[in-house]
Parts: structure tokens; C-alpha cells; sequence
């Protein structure tokens, strides 16, 4: 969720309608108010609208949902003449590059605030954090077009934003606080990305951080906006949200030419809707017309098409629209779900809880009363916490993500214990003893299975603790079972034991090993245990179940 703040002053004057009215209809359109302050209020979006992730992008949704201005918003686009070159060297490290020239902007602390508000929340929602696409917007009357976009060397220097002092490229990595943070991005390759103009200034190494030289004041009357990133499409959507935004508070927009090619158009997008399938959608019977109509209040151009089609221009700055459902869901939203009639369902059941559910609330039980504490470790984790802390070879079965977001989450946990000692680990500042618990999902492949981890941290956690709680887990269970001795590496030899069931290993408990408790940094014994529930009697689940 992106939480945006609103100044009051400023979203009356864009929206041309009072507060009260404002915050009371804001929620309509898909939005939860977080805070009212004086001056502002803190709103939060969801991330399928990063349009409205702007005081500007608000203002112009609710124009059209109280009915002020209602169709589609347009947006002229001149040349500017300026031109922008990219280095073929860069395909393998940030290949996309999008821009445009904003002119006549007038910039206040609100205006300012907002667009650099709407800026960071794009990185983040759009961006995937700077590495997907990362923007930089810079004073034009600073630098000298035309402008490079090129591979530089490592060791070129320039005075980043917020620094008194030129760096080496290297060297914002290593003491910027925005290299710090994003430096992941970067720097495994070679050569770096860099944006200069024709007197060879430095505007900005994307996707860390713009030049001191191109920093945006209340002065600045013109603006240069760049967006480099990994992927064709979010490039193109960072800069139609950002170029509206700033148009919505009335500034003009420029294209600039792209080895050729200028960018940005922010012409709409066409398609045709059936009148039909979006009245069997939302259960209530709508004309083309009175479709039509409800499109228009949220800044769609929509025109009937006979009387089963309406013909849809969708905004260039609407990045979630992709499917005709997408268009019906504007449609429920201006037709306001207020007004739909509330009713029994046409079908019936009743439900009940799943024999898997039950089993793990009896886990639950159980171990509350032997004194533990329930923990929700995350379902996806890494290899790192998974095998290699735990001092496990990594499995060949594990299911990875195909594109994770970071290096903390690239993988289904297929055990929870590695996860039990990660909290003791993020918990280890809190008094002692802990003793924590969770059960859940594992995944093995694309095999799904249940298992109940639990760990008992403080000075004089032992392998009798842990075969005390395993056994009386097991008993109440009603799970007959053996033990024999294990050479599971998580866990000190000697100090260590497998749980047998009708001869297969079920489970493993016993004192975590030092250099496992090292790679946790946990400074105290820990007695543990994990159980495979698909071992207990009369298990209802569908064992190895997709």
C-alpha cells in the first residue's frame, strides 16, 4: 500500500471543491484515510493505481467522480527538439530509457512535495525499489542538451544530490546513503549507467542517485525528466504518470527524441466492452448509455456502440487496465457499491472446517499448554536461512521463485524450523526463556505438506527438553513412534535423535548445533524439534498434494 499526504490547500485548489466533500467521497474510489491533520491528510492507495499516487493524480479522479470535469483528460505534446542518444553497451546492464521536457512549471513547497512524493512512490510500487525503473527528474535550464545515456567507467566522478563533494562512482556506492541502499542493483557489473549532456555534466547515475548541478528548486521553471529501467512497459508508465501529474498543475509537455524515436505520446488506448458480460459481472441491468455515462465520471472516454457495445478510450496514465473486467470494476466503482441491493446468495452450503485446519488447531493447543508461543513465520524465504545456516546440503526439490523481488524471499520453505530460529534471532534482545511454535505448509517440489516446529531458547536448553515435548506432542497425537540416533547437521552430535513412524523418519529433535546458533547470531542453547504432521494417524489431508 502506498500511503500518499494530501495538503488540503493545494487538493482544493486542483479539484475545485471543499475538503469536507473531498475526504467524504474519497473512499469511493478506492482509498482509506489514515490520518486528518490540520494542513493535510495521509491517504492510502492501493498499488494497482499509481495515477492517483499524487496530489495531482487525486485531484483529477475526483473531478470526475463529483461530476466537475467528467470524460477523458488530454494532454498536447509538442517537440522540443531535444535529442537523447543511448549506449549500445548498455543493453546487458539498464537497457530502457524513457524522457520527456516539462515547461512552465510553478513549483511551491506543496507542488514539490508531491511530485517527489509521487516519485518515490513509483519506485517502490512500479520500480520494484529503483531496480525495475528508477526516475530522475532534473532542472533543464542547468545543463546543456543534447543529452547521453551511456556506460561509463567505474571510476568517474561527480557531485551527488545532498554532497558538498564530488565521488567516484565507486565511492557513492560505498558512502551515499542512496549508493548504500541500491548499490545491490549495480554493482556486479563492469560499467555503470550515466546521464550527461553535451558538456560532458553529469545529471544522474540511475538508479542511485541525481547531481547536485540538476537539483529542483522552487526556481525551476523547466524540468528534464529521465526513467531507466529493466522493462519496456513500467519505463512508459513512469513517465505518463509523472508528465499528467505535473500537467494536471499546468505545466506543458515536450517529447524528446530517443535515438530517433519520440517519446513520451500519452495517447489513449481503445476497446470495446459488451454491455452483457459487465451487467452478468456486477448483477445490476445497465444500458450503453447509462454505461457510458458512469465511464466518463472516471475520466474514461466512453461513447455507446449500438446497444450491446460501449467503445472505451482508456487513459494513458491508467496502468491497471487490462482486461474489460478492469473497465466493469470503474464502472461498479462510479455506480457506487452503496447502491447495490444486498441479498441472499442463489447458492447455498455449509461450511466446515478442513480435517487439516482441525489438526493443526489441536498442535496448537497442545503446545500452548506446554508453555510455547505461537510464531507466523513468512511462507517464502531463501536458501541461505533455509540450508546453508542450518548447516543442510541445499535441495534439489526446493520450489523457487521464478522473480523474486530480493534476495530475502527466492524460495517455499520446505521446513519451519530454519524460520523458528530466524525469530529467536530478531527476538533475541527480549527475555529469556523463549520457547516459540508454528505449523503450516511446507513445499517440496510442487508437493504440499504439513509440518510443527518448535524451539526453546535460554541457558540450560537440553536434549531432554526437546524429547520431553516431542513425546508429549506425540502422545496426544496419538502417534506411536521410535527414536534412533539421527546425523541431521543442524543439530550437535550426540544430542540428536529422528522420529521413526511405521520405520520412516517422521521427524528430528534435539540441541541446535554452535555453529548453526553462530550463524543466527543466538548467544544461548537451543532445544528444538520439527514433525512431519502427515505422520499422525488418521491424517485427512491428501499426503504429497499439489
Amino acid at each position: 500500500m502506498a500511503i500518499i499526504s494530501l495538503p488540503y490547500r493545494y487538493l482544493e485548489k486542483l479539484t475545485g471543491a471543499d475538503k469536507e466533500t473531498i475526504l467524504e467521497r474519497l473512499p469511493m474510489i478506492g482509498s482509506e484515510i489514515e490520518r486528518l491533520e490540520p494542513d493535510h491528510a495521509d491517504v492510502e492507495f492501493f498499488p494497482n493505481r499509481p495515477d492517483l499516487f499524487s496530489v495531482e493524480g487525486v485531484a483529477r479522479a475526483m473531478r470526475g467522480f463529483l461530476g466537475i470535469e467528467c470524460g477523458l483528460p488530454t494532454y498536447t505534446v509538442k517537440p522540443s527538439g531535444i535529442t537523447f542518444s543511448t549506449d549500445p553497451q548498455l543493453a546487458a546492464i539498464r537497457p530502457y530509457l524513457g524522457s520527456a521536457v516539462i515547461r512552465n512549471v510553478s513549483l511551491d513547497e506543496e507542488s514539490i512535495l508531491s511530485i517527489m512524493g509521487l516519485q518515490e512512490a513509483l519506485h517502490w510500487v512500479v520500480g520494484r525499489g529503483r531496480s525495475k525503473v528508477a526516475i530522475g527528474i532534473h532542472d533543464l535550464d542547468s545543463v546543456t542538451p543534447p543529452f547521453s545515456y551511456i556506460a561509463s567507467p567505474r571510476t568517474r566522478s561527480f557531485v551527488p544530490l545532498d554532497f558538498d563533494r564530488a565521488l567516484s562512482l565507486d565511492g557513492i556506492l560505498a558512502e551515499h546513503p542512496k549508493g548504500r541502499d541500491y548499490a545491490k542493483i549495480v554493482k556486479d557489473f563492469p560499467l555503470f549507467p550515466l546521464i550527461v549532456d553535451a558538456d560532458d555534466a553529469v545529471l544522474s547515475f540511475p538508479p542511485i542517485i541525481n547531481g547536485e548541478r540538476t537539483r529542483v528548486t522552487q526556481k525551476t521553471r523547466n524540468i528534464l525528466l529521465d526513467t531507466t529501467g529493466t522493462d519496456r512497459r513500467a519505463v512508459d508508465i513512469a513517465v505518463n504518470i509523472i508528465c499528467t501529474a505535473m500537467a494536471e498543475g499546468g505545466a506543458t509537455i515536450e517529447s524528446v527524441a530517443i535515438n530517433g524515436t519520440g517519446v513520451p505520446a500519452l495517447a489513449y488506448s481503445e476497446r470495446t466492452v459488451r454491455i452483457r458480460e459487465c451487467s452478468d459481472l456486477l448483477g445490476v441491468e445497465l444500458s450503453a448509455p447509462e454505461i457510458a455515462h458512469l465511464l466518463r465520471r472516471m475520466r474514461f472516454g466512453a461513447e455507446p456502440e449500438g446497444n450491446d457495445h460501449v467503445r472505451v478510450q482508456v487513459p494513458c496514465y491508467r496502468a491497471d487496465i487490462m482486461h474489460d473486467w478492469d473497465i466493469f470494476e470503474d464502472v461498479a466503482i462510479a455506480y457506487g457499491y452503496g447502491n447495490f441491493n444486498a441479498g441472499i446468495s442463489k447458492t447455498f452450503s455449509i461450511g466446515s472446517a478442513h480435517p487439516i485446519r482441525i489438526l493443526e488447531g489441536q498442535v496448537r493447543s497442545i503446545l500452548a499448554g506446554l508453555g510455547f508461543l505461537e510464531m507466523m513465520p513468512f511462507t517464502l524465504t531463501n536458501e541461505r536461512v533455509m540450508y546453508d545456516a542450518m548447516q543442510r546440503p541445499r535441495s534439489s526439490n526446493a520450489l523457487a521463485v521464478m522473480h523474486p523481488i530480493s534476495e530475502e524471499h527466492t524460495m517455499v520453505r520446505t521446513d519451519i524450523l530454519p524460520l523458528m530460529l530466524e525469530m529467536l534471532q530478531a527476538n533475541k534482545h527480549r527475555e529469556l526463556p523463549q520457547r516459540l511454535f508454528a505449523t503450516g505448509d511446507v513445499v517440496r517440489g510442487v508437493q504440499t505438506s504439513e509440518k510443527v516446529s518448535g524451539v526453546s531458547c535460554h541457558g540450560t536448553a537440553d536434549f531432554s527438553e526437546a524429547y520431553a515435548c516431542v513425546d508429549a506432542l506425540a502422545r496426544e497425537l496419538s502417534m506411536p513412534y521410535t527414536v534412533k540416533e539421527s546425523d541431521d547437521p543442524a543439530f550437535i552430535d550426540g544430542r540428536r535423535a529422528d522420529v521413526m513412524v511405521n520405520g520412516k523418519a517422521a521427524g528430528v529433535f534435539g540441541e541446535i548445533h554452535p555453529a548453526v546458533l553462530t550463524a543466527f547470531e543466538l548467544e544461548h542453547p537451543v532445544a528444538a524439534f520439527e514433525l512431519d504432521l502427515t505422520a499422525v494417524p488418521g491424517y485427512h489431508g491428501l499426503q504429497d498434494s499439489p
